[in-house]
């Protein structure tokens, strides 16, 4: 008996990712920039690019800062603004997540945000992996009418985290869908699929590219404590794409 087809959504930072994604036979992509960060809102000339490269769904990252997802006034303002932009311009969904100052569902501001999609997805993203009661997290993300929660399972990756999506899963009861996400690629995946039982699969894959217009100053960095390396990008990888795909097949 064959296993249905999961729906493999790829993690992005620009339209070139967006194509080789679809190509690789991504049947969903997530459009972010600042991968690193964690995924930060994408540029407006990105997303109207990447749209009108693909034909897949795209889902457009709301996400003003990193460090955190406790959100100031001016933060907030931003976010509902970025979110009448990507939908404006052909975003099908958005992704998104809105704490309070103890961890919780700031369901205020998440109820505004779910009633500005007008219908369209809306995913709460792996902010829910930091909140204290998960079961009270998934009821409120229910009663909000949120599509789908991202999750690892509160762990550092969801092969990690596979037997609290599987309750999770089980819980919401189709009530809102549960996508697996966070150190996925062609070594995990099987596992994930099978100890959880879900149907659908988030996956960052991607390799470095070099950018040599910097190395005549090896010693100059704009990264701050960070400091990435200069002279190399992640990108995409199709390969990996593609043998992700065919391992779910």
């Amino acid at each position: 008996m064959s296993r249905q087809r999961i729906t493999l959504e790829i993690c992005t930072a620009s339209p070139e990712d967006c194509v080789v994604a679809e190509q690789g036979g991504a049947d969903r992509v997530e459009l972010n920039c600042a991968l690193m960060l964690g995924g930060l809102t994408p540029s407006l000339g990105s997303l109207r690019e990447s749209r009108a490269a693909i034909r897949i769904p795209l889902i457009a990252m709301i996400r003003p800062r990193a460090g955190g997802f406790c959100y100031s006034a001016s933060e907030f303002k931003v976010m509902q603004r970025d979110v009448e932009s990507v939908l404006a311009e052909g975003a099908d969904g958005i992704a998104f997540g809105i704490l309070t100052a103890g961890g919780k569902v700031d369901m205020k501001r998440c109820r505004q945000i779910v009633r500005m999609a007008g219908g369209r997805q809306v995913v709460f993203h792996r902010a829910f992996d930091v909140v204290p009661e998960p079961i009270t997290a998934l009821d409120q993300l229910i009663d909000l009418g949120v599509t789908r929660v991202m999750s690892s399972g509160q762990e550092a990756s969801a092969y990690n985290g596979a037997a609290a999506i599987a309750r999770h899963l089980d819980y919401s009861a189709g009530r809102i869908e549960i996508l697996p996400a966070g150190g996925i690629n062609r070594f995990t995946v099987d596992d994930v699929v099978k100890r959880t039982g879900c149907n659908q699969v988030h996956a960052s894959l991607s390799s470095g590219r070099k950018d040599f217009s910097v190395a005549a100053r090896p010693q100059v960095s704009f990264g701050g404590n960070l400091k990435p390396p200069e002279d190399e990008f992640a990108v995409t990888d199709q390969k990996a794409v593609i043998h992700l795909r065919r391992t779910l097949a």
